[in-house]
């Protein structure tokens, strides 16, 4: 945190208490400016440019300071500006500054102050801002989930920081070579975490700017661990499974019974059931599908389950609401397909959801969050002493259908995995029950 000089502080209380600043609050006025100086050194703003103010809220906003704290820090600032009008530009000192859609810049509007926005100049403001819409752009067009534009943004925030705003056209491989380094050496990131750095700068620099940063060499390489996924032995999984109240129970059964990633078990729809074939379409990473076996031994529960969803679809449709929500464009081709029975969530929310924009009530699917503290809850309840998860499943289901000799291939379809390598990793969680004494295969 930059230290305020001694003689601008001196001035600054001076300003304070000409202002009727009462003593008890100017230190908060201090922190204020003090963060404010920071925020311009970090991304290279004039500090005494009035246009800086705006940008500085934005930030604020985005680390959910609240009105309270955005104009107490706005007051700080314009005091600051007072102090430098000689030096300022002609521009007189913003009066009643208020916080509403006017005072962010459009671009933190539409995106939700997820970056922090350059200023400097107003073609470099300009350039980051359309390459940060770039990436949503080319993220949306090719389907990726929104937690992959999330992680991607966010490492284009960090890097876009550690670059200090760098003119884009400027932007090189040593930057990324420098940021890498920087991450393993000074932040001591996990060797995962240096991967995702990686794919979504080179997803960047090939999507965006439209260039390759060629060979990414010299680069420290953080330490890869091995890790050995956690597995719950069948009774363990049982154990855990009769702990759930409706509906986590049959959400935790389909991830065991069908070795799902939680995403794909809440973003299934009525229409990726085939009960008499027995066969669930699962819609997985980056727009792939994949059919696996639906258990038997559920399939009452599950067809129980799709009965309360037609009813609450008929209230819903009753009621006037405006469908589920629909993605990739689906409602487009089909009008009114958010209303129809087989294209509502398997798992849908308690609530509808209220939609701004288009002033529209929808119902979503279950929040992650919710499945994720009901399993937390139901392993406590079971007192097991390994740290299980929602992919804990998917890691038993895996170990388990290799202890029942399924091929490696044949499980690396049913996970949906692209690489078999990714598959094996579960021959480590299973004992080898086939010892034999060596032999060569001529005397077999």
């Amino acid at each position: 945190m930059i230290q305020i000089e001694a003689n601008l502080l001196k001035n600054y209380n001076l300003i304070l208490q000409k202002n009727g600043i009462p003593e008890n609050q100017s230190g908060y006025f201090i922190k204020w400016l003090r963060y404010y100086l920071d925020f311009c050194h970090k991304y290279n703003y004039e500090k005494e440019c009035l246009k800086s103010l705006p940008l500085f809220i934005d930030k604020l906003c985005s680390k959910n300071q609240n009105e309270r704290q955005v104009q107490q820090a706005t007051q700080a600032v314009q005091l600051f500006y007072a102090l430098s009008k000689t030096n300022v530009m002609s521009e007189p000192v913003v009066e009643n500054f208020q916080i509403n859609e006017h005072a962010i810049p459009y671009q933190a509007k539409v995106e939700k102050a997820a970056h922090p926005v350059l200023d400097g100049s107003n073609n470099l403001n300009q350039s980051w801002q359309d390459a940060y819409q770039g990436l949503v752009n080319e993220i949306k067009v090719r389907h990726y989930s929104p937690k992959t534009l999330k992680s991607y943004r966010g490492w284009l925030s960090k890097f876009q920081t550690f670059t200090r705003s760098k003119n884009m056209n400027l932007l090189d491989s040593d930057d990324v070579k420098r940021f890498l380094t920087y991450q393993a050496v000074e932040l001591n990131v996990s060797a995962s975490s240096q991967n995702l750095a990686f794919n979504a700068l080179l997803f960047f620099y090939r999507h965006v700017l439209g260039r390759e940063f060629g060979k990414i060499d010299g680069v420290v390489r953080a330490k890869k661990r091995p890790h050995i996924p956690v597995v719950l032995s069948e009774k363990e999984v049982h154990m855990v499974l009769k702990n759930f109240s409706c509906p986590y129970d049959l959400v935790s059964k389909l991830l065991y019974g069908c070795g799902l990633r939680l995403f794909e078990c809440l973003n299934l729809r009525i229409k990726d059931f085939n009960f008499e074939a027995g066969i669930l379409t699962v819609h997985g990473k980056g727009g792939k599908y994949r059919t696996v076996p639906i258990p038997e031994i559920i399939t009452p529960e599950l067809k129980a389950h799709m009965g309360k969803v037609y009813n609450l679809n008929q209230i819903d449709i009753a009621d006037n609401y405006d469908g589920a929500f629909m993605f990739d464009r689906i409602e487009k081709k089909y009008k009114g397909a958010g209303k129809e029975f087989i294209w509502q969530w398997f798992f849908p929310a308690i609530t509808l959801t209220y939609v701004k924009e288009s002033k529209e009530y929808r119902r979503y699917h279950l929040h992650d969050t919710h499945v994720q503290r009901a399993i937390k809850k139901a392993v406590g309840k079971a007192r097991l002493t390994k740290r299980a998860t929602a992919h804990t499943f998917r890691h038993s289901y895996a170990t388990h259908m290799l202890e029942a000799n399924y091929d490696i291939r044949t499980i690396q379809e049913l996970l949906g995995h692209s690489d078999v390598r990714t598959t094996m990793i579960y021959t480590h969680t299973v004992k080898s029950r086939t010892i034999k004494e060596s032999k060569s295969p001529l005397d077999f």
